[in-house]
């Protein structure tokens, strides 16, 4: 008889032959792994909600369920917000909070943590954020409501812009799909800044001391190698409640709890396969008297590999797919239902709002992104990816105006007359549609990448597994992986 010891047989539901395990569960997981599904999913969710809104036979439903208002009163704390609120308010701190960890996974371990490497997509998207802000600028300086639509088409979703670029295939380089996904990070950090400085109307600096308060306490948990879920937990709460009473939005305080999640675990990998194998050696399979210490063994194992993996991993893991597929998709299908009702669409998509979002996103983000990125590689500050030409730069910079999610966000916060956000939807809409076709089309007609075309630096390698695994996590954010 063979001595080769097999693997467990059972299986998993999921892994199991039921029918709705093989018809329907794991497709769906499938589904969720390609690169362009959370876009695909995004831009489903949108028309939908374009249609609730403007069908006759949903009436004016659409308004009204998200107007809903829901209260809660425990003591002296009153909440009360609408349903689209509680989207805006709670559900993007989850996602704002994803992008926080992104930021420090890219600082600490990705494309930003060199100098060299993060100047060439940190210019670009300081480029593509200041040349499509003075472009609504030149658009509206005269108009005094307008004005404050500035920062609507410095966005860029990572969700729709890296689904589009996975569509291109082979004509984009890895090297480009990670510029593409650094670009954005850095994008998503400005974004924050702008909504914290510049869309904040009034300051309860008592409430915004205790918000900053817990993210202290956190802080020093963090520091003192705390990792207690019940404390951590409960402190967010806190925080995200106190910033959201004290008028700077909630969304900076699920940035900032991201931005302090440590990105290193507590064991590295040596320490781990030594702790694993001192524990599996203390309890050897035929030494077990009762299930009682295999469980305690597998406890124990269980422990060291959890503590192995950084707290920043772990939650990008866990929230990754309830934000690409849950949590954006319901803001889009929340604050994309634009009623053209009553609205002339010949003057909307002329108004100086509409045009000045718009042009922003597709002229304003092209030329931004690569002026400073040739204006970066001449001073010698940074260098192309390797496999990158200019032709991909541009189309790139292209599907950087591709600017929906955040955009959006922020154009619920830039203006309150109604007449003005379904102007600054259209323009959101019109620019992102033209984008994403404009740039998809030049980087499809780009040659096939290859190593024997690059002109990029040969030192600058790129290790493709990683890169694989990066762009995979990043596909389905809010910024996409991955603004």
């Amino acid at each position: 008889m063979s001595d080769t010891k097999k693997g467990p047989s059972r299986k998993n539901w999921v892994e199991s032959d039921g029918f709705l395990a093989r018809r329907f569960m794991r497709p769906a997981i499938n589904f969720m792994h390609i690169e362009a599904a959370s876009g695909g999913v995004l831009l489903l969710a949108a028309v939908v909600a374009v249609l609730w809104a403007n069908l006759a036979w949903f009436g004016d439903s659409y308004t009204q369920f998200w107007e809903t208002r829901v209260e809660f009163t425990a003591g002296s704390i009153h909440f009360e917000e609408t349903l689209k609120q509680i989207v805006n308010d709670g559900l993007m701190a989850i996602f704002f909070f994803v992008i926080g960890l992104e930021i420090k996974r890219e600082m600490v371990h990705g494309e930003l943590r060199e100098r060299k490497k993060a100047m060439l997509p940190a210019m670009a998207a300081i480029g593509g954020m200041v040349v499509p802000a003075l472009v609504f600028v030149a658009f509206n300086s005269g108009n005094p409501e307008a004005i404050g639509g500035w920062g609507i088409p410095m966005a860029t979703d990572i969700a729709f812009s890296i689904g589009i670029l996975a569509l291109v295939g082979s004509r984009a380089p890895i090297g480009a799909k990670l510029f593409l996904l650094a670009l954005a990070v850095v994008d998503d950090l400005g974004a924050i800044a702008v909504i914290a400085i510049f869309y904040t109307d009034q300051v309860d600096f008592t409430w915004l001391a205790i918000g900053v308060g817990a993210l202290g306490v956190i802080a020093g948990a963090t520091k003192l190698r705390i990792r207690a879920h019940s404390l951590y937990f409960p402190l967010a709460i806190v925080s995200w409640f106190a910033f959201l009473e004290s008028g700077v939005h909630a969304t900076i305080a699920g940035v900032m709890i991201g931005l302090l999640t440590p990105a290193s675990p507590l064991y590295n990998n040596d320490e781990f396969d030594g702790m694993t194998r001192d524990i599996l050696d203390t309890y050897p399979g035929q030494r077990r008297p009762n299930p009682a210490l295999a469980d305690h063994e597998a406890l124990l194992v269980a422990e060291v590999a959890r503590e192995s993996v950084s707290p920043l991993s772990r939650a990008v893991s866990r929230l990754h797919g309830w934000t690409s597929f849950a949590i954006i998709p319901i803001f889009a299908l929340a604050n994309a239902g634009v009623r053209f009702a009553g609205i002339n669409i010949g003057d909307a998509v002329t108004s100086t709002v509409a045009l000045g979002i718009g042009l922003g996103l597709v002229v304003g983000k092209t030329v931004g992104v690569t002026l400073f990125a040739w204006v970066a590689v001449k001073l010698g500050w940074g260098q192309l990816p390797t496999g990158m030409t200019w032709r991909h730069v541009t189309g790139v910079a292209v599907l950087a105006g591709v600017g929906f999610t955040v955009a959006l966000f922020i154009a619920e916060l830039a203006y309150s007359d109604p007449a003005l956000i379904s102007l600054a939807k259209i323009g959101i809409f019109m620019g992102s549609i033209v984008a994403g076709i404009a740039g998809f089309a030049l980087l499809r007609s780009a040659p096939v990448a290859g190593s024997s075309e690059a002109p990029g630096n040969p030192e600058a390698t790129v290790d493709r597994d990683q890169a694989s695994s990066v762009l995979q996590q990043a596909s389905g954010r809010a910024a996409s992986s991955t603004t």
